[in-house]
């Protein structure tokens, strides 16, 4: 299918990228604890207040209601302005929001949308188990319904930011012996109710500081009112949260890395000097394919943006999923390369060696390569399963 941007299109990028530049906030954002929720609670608040927040959002829940074009030209303009990604308000925007917005009642969308829009709250997602990850329809997490409340016992683990969340969308099984895929519900948990423990797990990002956490429940109490969809039917409306994970909420991260290649181009001719041909240094040639790999990721992307303009939705989002996650890997380890010996110092301020050793999560979350695969290898194949 054919995209182009009209003169609206133009004019509505300048408005973006003027915005972005007298915005984006100019200190360095934390990686971890509550100066870390402060940050991105306030940036989120800022685009709210200026009018930029839930780009994706229909108008009727506070958001811009922007076509998919524009939302594609936003997120062009945020990578190009260096502005921070606001993570820990991620799980909120492109998860619970979405989901409520889909699968919740009327009352669930008028508490919980204006909070997530404004940066007021913030999300985790209590999906995967100890022995539940990939295979996410074994979860065992029970609740079992108690007058107006499910009463909840089990764990989940790999919970980001836990610690930091107000709220939880969380999967329990509540017909236990219904076929696996069957007897699940979504709810919606407050962080704050008796009975959750949370354990910190430390990564090595983040010396004495949890990005992770594992969730122990003991007999909490989560009102009926707070099941989204119907009880037993989580598993159709866990189905609708990965897909907004798996799809436009990518496009922000695919473009950013774009301009992080271009960022290490230059780094390199820094540190190799201003005449060194990089075209023939190793390094050079691995930025070179890297470029391309990211031009062909652009492409995807708008071919992504294009077909499901013209009503042509399918599995492509996995695709993209699949070849930007494994590209996005590459380009932090070559990241190091650039930075040669320095990166052996492992200096908390340097974004290069955080996000390289972050990396290695990255095709894990929103389902691992090896599922993207069997996706594509499914529906857009028809492979066997």
């Amino acid at each position: 299918m054919d995209l182009y941007f009209s003169k609206a299109d133009d004019d509505f990028r300048q408005q973006a990228r003027a915005w972005l530049n007298d915005n984006i906030p100019q200190e360095r954002r934390p990686h971890a604890g509550e100066a870390l929720r402060a940050f991105d609670t306030d940036w989120q608040r800022k685009q709210f207040e200026g009018g930029w927040a839930g780009v994706s959002w229909p108008e009727e829940y506070g958001g811009l209601g922007l076509p998919l074009l524009r939302q594609l030209i936003w997120y062009e303009e945020y990578a190009r302005s260096g502005a921070p990604d606001n993570h820990l308000c991620f799980v909120a925007l492109n998860h619970a929001g979405p989901t409520v917005m889909a699968r919740g009642t009327e009352e669930q969308k008028r508490y919980h949308l204006p909070r997530i829009l404004k940066g007021d709250v913030i999300w985790c997602q209590g999906f995967s188990e100890p022995n539940a990850g990939s295979d996410l329809a074994s979860l065992s997490t029970r609740a079992r319904i108690d007058g107006d409340h499910l009463v909840v016992n089990g764990s989940k683990i790999w919970t980001s930011h836990g610690h930091l969340s107000d709220w939880q969308e969380l999967l329990v099984r509540t017909a236990p012996d219904a076929p696996k895929h069957k007897g699940i519900s979504w709810v919606i948990c407050d962080m704050k109710t008796p009975g959750i423990t949370l354990r910190p797990i430390e990564i090595m990002t983040s010396p004495n500081q949890a990005h992770f956490v594992q969730c122990f429940y003991d007999d909490v109490r989560i009102p009926l009112s707070n099941v989204v969809g119907d009880i037993n039917d989580g598993w159709s409306v866990a189905m609708s949260t990965l897909g907004f994970e798996r799809g436009t909420a990518q496009i922000k991260d695919q473009i950013r890395y774009a301009y992080l290649v271009e960022h290490m181009i230059e780094e390199a001719r820094k540190r190799l000097g201003s005449d060194c041909p990089l075209s023939r240094d190793e390094i050079g040639a691995r930025l070179a394919q890297l470029r391309a790999d990211m031009a062909a990721a652009r492409a995807m992307t708008y071919m992504v943006v294009s077909r499901t303009e013209a009503g042509l939705q399918g599995s492509e989002s996995s695709m993209m999923r699949a070849m930007v996650g494994e590209v996005q890997q590459r380009a932090r380890r070559l990241a190091l390369d650039v930075l040669g010996a320095d990166a052996l110092e492992n200096r908390e301020d340097h974004d290069w060696v955080y996000y390289y050793l972050r990396s290695f999560a990255i095709t894990i979350a929103a389902g691992t390569a090896q599922i993207q695969r069997n996706i594509i290898g499914e529906r857009v194949l028809g492979l066997p399963r």
